[in-house]
């Protein structure tokens, strides 16, 4: 009996001493592995600061490319819009002659040859499509209407006696439907603008109401300019009113059927350049 409790000591003695050293070793090791996880989180809050760092950068770039990109399509458009003067009439943009340039190429060689200036191939252009716009109206010309075209502008002469009693401003009833007529083409048309001239003859006038011929050139233009916004509802910033008196006479003034001539009213469509060669080409289109 005696030597199994002494075997017995011995082995429980040996198992102890077995599991202190493995728990020693336990203990080593998970220090170990706290350490290195310590290690660890250090080394990923160094990474996420550098992550961050670099997404900064990133967005920063990419808001100079974006900023890039916006300065080159400003310049691109500033490019196109870039005027180049005409003689001293006005100024074309690269856009515009483009545009031009599509209107002449249906132009026969044999007549270009004689336009070889910007100047001209502008004229030529507005010449054409002006000329296309007043034959799609209905404006008759008659002994008392005139229509012609100088360069950049249509001209449409009326006769007085279709608009005014004579000696007077005020416009009779009878004008409406030729001021009806006027009227549509101006609407229809959104890139021109409108100058209203009053002429008279070389009599001289001077009443209670009107001063002189220069008086009532003005306010025969004033008159006209009135009624096609009020009643032929044609936009008044596209009007303009004037008066010439007797100074451009049609013929001379020695004859009663000379004198009649004079005394017109002329219409003067002036196209908007811009908004001309605009309209053009989304015609075009």
């Amino acid at each position: 009996m005696r030597k199994i409790s002494i075997v017995l000591i011995t082995a429980v003695l040996l198992t102890s001493c077995v599991s202190k050293k493995k728990y020693v070793a336990l203990e080593e090791q998970k220090s170990e592995l706290a350490s290195q996880l310590q290690k660890t989180q250090v080394e990923n809050e160094d990474l996420q600061t550098k992550f961050s760092q670099i997404e900064a950068r990133v967005t920063e770039y990419n808001s100079k490319i974006n900023n890039l990109t916006d300065e080159v399509g400003v310049l691109t458009e500033e490019n196109h819009t870039k005027f180049d003067a005409v003689g001293n009439k006005a100024v074309v943009s690269e856009k515009m002659k483009v545009e031009m340039r599509e209107t002449l190429s249906k132009v026969s060689p044999d007549v270009m040859q004689y336009y070889t200036t910007l100047e001209d191939s502008m004229n030529l252009a507005l010449s054409l499509n002006l000329k296309r716009f007043v034959d799609t109206t209905d404006l008759d010309e008659s002994d008392d209407i005139a229509i012609s075209i100088d360069e950049t502008v249509v001209m449409i002469s009326i006769s007085d006696k279709m608009l005014f009693n004579s000696g007077s401003y005020r416009i009779s009833n009878k004008a409406d439907k030729i001021l009806q007529k006027l009227a549509d083409v101006i609407n229809s048309e959104p890139s021109i603008d409108v100058m209203i001239e009053g002429h008279t003859d070389a009599r001289t006038i001077s009443t209670a109401k009107v001063t002189d011929n220069w008086d009532l050139s003005v306010l025969r233009a004033t008159s006209v300019v009135r009624k096609l916004q009020k009643e032929f509802d044609v936009a008044p910033e596209k009007l303009i009113a004037s008066g010439r008196s007797s100074y451009q006479p049609l013929t001379d003034n020695d004859t009663k059927e000379g004198r009649s001539r004079n005394r017109r009213t002329r219409i003067v469509l002036l196209p908007n350049i811009d908004k001309f060669f605009a309209l053009m080409g989304s015609k075009q289109e």
